[in-house]
């Protein structure tokens, strides 16, 4: 029988995962829950509309009503192995994926219709791991490995030539668009630790947004309005600054945009899958992330 020991030395082992869909509120601080599933889902976007979340389980992307608290799955052709790297087009219309293709295993980015269709793939080379999508629609942001080297990359909407913003050696991940399309934020580990960094769209005059000396800072989420920032933290005792895995209590902290009265909003049971990608609401109010518990032990 698996204990906490083996999760412990085994926290990619999910397979026991239970998740606990989540809102926190900027304006009193509240957290709710929107929903409870007994298996793995990861990394929630919130719809155009406000009216559904978007997120992925079991290789497939799902559409969970917040109203009537139903889930869909999203008919996505061939692409079954969808990773928590996904984001909605600027109008709604369309999502955009990571899947990891059957002949090697690797992610490749892909477009779709968000109400389900045949994918179109973005990005021949792998792996490819999608964050953002400018908001005049025709660019998409991501980390993609390229000779050994992680490294953020954009790509034209319609398909064409990757461009490579960063040659910093060490891992760059997480690249998403401020609102104004001028920036893209992103977490680096250039400075030692993992931490929040900002750069102009053409990967010009990157600026660090962050400097905490016992956390790792992962994936910065802006919202609409372009005034908050909300990011997941590990504690540097738990995880090197590369690594963001499951199984392990983070903080999500929000910051102004300017990187000023940066505070920590939640502590959870978490880790990979929680915020990976943009889960601000419409009205900047709000954000999703989630919560895990293992079946049977709860949280380690």
């Amino acid at each position: 029988m698996k204990d906490r020991a083996y999760y412990e030395t085994h926290p990619w082992d999910r397979g026991e995962d239970e998740s606990i869909l989540r809102i926190y509120d900027t304006a009193d601080g509240s957290v709710t829950t929107a929903a409870e599933f007994d298996t793995l889902i990861e990394a929630p976007n919130w719809s155009k509309d406000g009216a559904a979340l978007y997120f992925n389980r079991h290789g497939r992307m799902v559409r969970f009503d917040l109203c009537s608290g139903e889930s869909k799955e999203i008919d996505s052709g061939f692409a079954d192995n969808c990773n928590n790297d996904h984001v909605l087009s600027p109008d709604g219309r369309q999502i955009a994926i990571s899947h990891g293709t059957r002949e090697d295993g690797r992610s490749r980015v892909y477009v779709m219709p968000v109400s389900g269709g045949v994918p179109r793939l973005l990005t021949p080379l792998g792996p490819s791991y999608l964050h953002g999508w400018s908001p005049d629609g025709r660019t998409l942001a991501y980390c993609a490995e390229r000779g050994g080297e992680y490294d953020i990359y954009t790509i034209p909407a319609e398909g064409g030539v990757e461009t490579r913003l960063t040659d910093t050696p060490g891992l760059s991940d997480g690249p998403e668009y401020s609102p104004d399309g001028r920036y893209i934020w992103f977490n680096s580990v250039r400075s030692g630790l993992m931490q929040v960094w900002c750069m102009r769209a053409d990967g010009s005059e990157p600026v660090q947004m962050t400097f905490d000396t016992d956390r790792n800072c992962w994936f910065p989420h802006i919202s609409p309005d372009g005034r908050q920032v909300v990011y997941l933290a590990y504690r540097t005792s738990d995880v090197a600054p590369h690594e963001h895995v499951p199984h392990k209590w983070v903080d999500l902290c929000l910051m102004d945009a300017d990187g000023s009265h940066a505070r920590t909003v939640c502590t959870l049971f978490g880790g990979q899958g929680t915020i990976n990608v943009n889960s601000w609401s419409p009205d900047s109010r709000r954000f999703a992330f989630v919560e895990y518990r293992i079946r049977g032990i709860g949280t380690l």
